[in-house]
């Protein structure tokens, strides 16, 4: 349904998916939010990602518990569902660039990822770029992931794109400070890992619908993290030994492909358990496609039963 944040764009993408329900759903996120948004002022990005992300709500599950709070000075939102069985938190940092995107952008995905995971899910709401440069996220995430962890429990790390670049980050530094053993997995979706502006995907898929390799250029620059950073990219990291089992899902028509493929390979070749898929028809932020095209519903579905594999350990 259309309002007043509705834009009007005619626009051919190469390449392009074949799934009708992918198709739509490209349609659909042009009106709200242009492919050229990166040229906008940053007030006009989010009330564009904002009308987006309001088209694609959906109610919480019957039952779930959600409640907005604050851990270690940076907002979160809780979500419990009514059929919890762990005791484990998944903890998820979502994407946007760092540029848009808050605990409300991302809201439906949580609930239903915790209920279905049967576990308690908290979103963090950190600090966006360009009022906060890196590592402002970071610290964000790295706050409240300690103070879960030192209070006794162990997490799942979740993030989608820019949040999968948090996670990785995360699961990376848990690592280095001792806690490695306290977080049982990382699901990576689409995520940015800093990868080699000529490899093949960002070539290939320079401009795919969804995100471009301008646009991943111009988030790389708002945001200001070093390519060195192992926080911020997680393939300038050297030695991957004693990270978490990962689970990552990478979207064939997205230029951050290979970042996907790429990490994939140097976790499996330092020792790590890890699963990748790659979705054919897919395209960089088709977790909001998940009720409107097939491919991205059964790309949930494998999302939700790896998270859920994660939180059912001892």
């Amino acid at each position: 349904m259309a309002n007043s944040d509705q834009v009007s764009s005619e626009v051919t993408y190469d390449p392009m998916p074949d799934e009708e329900g992918i198709r739509a759903f490209i349609a659909k996120c042009d009106g709200f939010y242009p492919p050229d948004a990166v040229a906008a002022s940053i007030e006009q990005q989010r009330s564009w990602y904002d009308a987006l992300c309001a088209e694609f709500a959906f109610p919480h599950p019957d039952g779930m518990q959600v409640e907005d709070d604050v851990i270690a000075d940076v907002p979160v939102r809780h979500y419990r569902p009514a059929n919890c069985t762990s005791n484990h938190k998944i903890v998820y940092m979502h994407g946007g660039g760092f540029v848009v995107g808050s605990r409300d952008s991302h809201d439906a995905i949580c609930a239903e990822i915790s209920e279905a995971a049967k576990a308690e899910l908290i979103a963090i709401d950190y600090r966006l770029a360009p009022e906060h440069i890196w590592p402002a996220q970071h610290e964000d995430c790295h706050r409240v992931t300690q103070s879960i962890l030192a209070s006794g429990k162990k997490i799942v790390l979740v993030g989608d794109s820019a949040g999968g670049m948090l996670a990785a980050g995360i699961a990376v530094r848990a690592r280095e400070e001792g806690f490695g053993d306290r977080v049982l997995g990382q699901a990576l979706i689409y995520p940015a890992l800093g990868g080699d502006l000529n490899w093949p995907s960002y070539g290939q898929m320079a401009n795919a619908p969804g995100l471009s390799t301008d646009d991943v250029i111009y988030y790389r620059d708002v945001l200001k993290a070093p390519m060195d950073d192992p926080f911020a990219h997680a393939l300038s990291v050297d030695d991957l030994r004693g990270l978490p089992s990962t689970f990552i899902t990478a979207a064939h028509f997205d230029p951050l492909r290979d970042d996907g493929r790429e990490y994939t390979a140097r976790l499996a070749r330092a020792g790590i358990s890890v699963q990748y898929r790659e979705e054919p028809q897919m395209i960089h932020g088709w977790l909001r496609a998940r009720h409107m095209s097939p491919g991205a519903k059964t790309a949930f579905g494998h999302l939700c039963d790896a998270i859920s594999a994660m939180v059912d350990q001892k």
